[in-house]
């Protein structure tokens, strides 16, 4: 039956893709809204993460394929409108390409929501379809977060209302996927440093986030870079990198984050006696990996250990100018990123965060 979906999985992605970018055209208050053939491999990216003993039917694979689609393209969606002409799209390749009789309102409104992660079962790390409510989601996030302020000193005090559910499902998605990047947007206070420290936290990621002081420059910035690229290049750790834009002391740090995502490297970063020194470090590695360690081999193998472990989350705020400009200049900033895009708190979450913070409290 999963086989059967071959083809059609393939023609409703390639038609969604042009759909879209007919559609959903770039404005000055939507400049993200372009879309490359890297995000259909994303598609496919996302769907291969699965193994076949977690879906073993029609119905498992086409809301696997809604999933992936939504994070690929629909996260990125910054009006309710975009959003519904999406959804009714995705609808419309159920029914014709799956040949499925699932309707709008099942999948998108009044179903269970279609969320799929491989953390919600501690200890096996398979990417699944969540099966739960959202509250459920919410409890199994909670004891995530009591076992992070059991073992860090400074305590994380979160509420996972179903955004911040989805939200963590999204970054961890990201995060899991070799060369996995991301590009988070929101306004200040939404919450997009605390929940990518905890994805980091879950996924046993090592997180990192460059400190400010006073006359921090390009050299200082250089060196976290090359410490952060010996940890994933040389010893083969997976890093978390938080890259907020009130970090941006110079624009040349954007520029060159636009380099190490587009291709894991900054030109003339390294001296020569210190990439004779990562040769040396990496011809161990290379005998383990049983490949021929010659110096342009060790280069070539630590730049793409940085690439599938060096994990980019870029924390950007909308507001003003700035934004837009700076995805105008480095395009890697969106093709080389899976966007989620934070929008404004519902009621429902306001309602959720004050009655965790009031429920101790004896109101007259």
């Amino acid at each position: 039956d999963v086989q059967n979906l071959q083809k059609p999985i393939v023609q409703a992605t390639v038609d969604m893709f042009y759909e879209i970018q007919e559609v959903m055209l770039p404005t000055p208050q939507k400049a993200h809204y372009t879309f490359n053939l890297r995000d259909v491999s994303k598609v496919f990216q996302g769907i291969l993460q699965i193994k076949m003993e977690n879906c073993k039917s029609q119905t498992t694979m086409t809301r696997l394929w809604i999933h992936e689609i939504q994070r690929v393209f629909h996260d990125r969606l910054i009006s309710d409108e975009d959003k519904v002409v999406f959804n009714t799209a995705v609808t419309d390749k159920i029914k014709r390409t799956f040949k499925s009789d699932m309707t709008y309102d099942e999948l998108f409104v009044t179903g269970r929501p279609i969320i799929f992660g491989d953390f919600f079962k501690p200890g096996e790390e398979n990417y699944a379809e969540f099966e739960g409510n959202m509250t459920l989601a919410g409890n199994i996030l909670t004891s995530y977060l009591e076992d992070y302020n059991v073992s860090n000193s400074k305590k994380m005090n979160l509420v996972f209302f179903a955004d911040a559910v989805n939200h963590v499902t999204r970054i961890s998605r990201i995060m899991r996927q070799p060369r996995g990047n991301a590009l988070l947007i929101g306004i200040a206070g939404s919450g997009k440093r605390s929940l990518t420290k905890l994805c980091a936290f879950i996924s046993d990621y090592q997180f990192f986030q460059i400190e400010l002081k006073n006359g921090y420059g390009r050299a200082d910035f250089h060196e976290n870079i090359k410490e952060q690229m010996l940890i994933t290049g040389v010893e083969g750790n997976a890093v978390t990198w938080i890259f907020p834009d009130s970090q941006i002391v110079e624009e040349s740090f954007v520029e060159d984050i636009n380099n190490i995502l587009n291709s894991g490297d900054i030109p003339n970063l390294w001296e020569s006696d210190e990439k004779d020194k990562i040769v040396d470090e990496m011809r161990p590695v290379m005998k383990r990996l049983g490949k021929i360690g010659t110096r342009a081999n060790c280069l070539q193998e630590f730049n793409l250990r940085i690439r599938d472990n060096l994990h980019i989350v870029l924390s950007f705020s909308p507001v003003g100018d700035a934004f837009r400009s700076r995805l105008r200049n480095f395009p890697s900033l969106i093709n080389c990123t899976t966007i989620d895009w934070f929008n404004a708190w519902p009621e429902s979450a306001l309602q959720a965060v004050a009655e965790y913070f009031l429920k101790d409290l004896e109101l007259e």
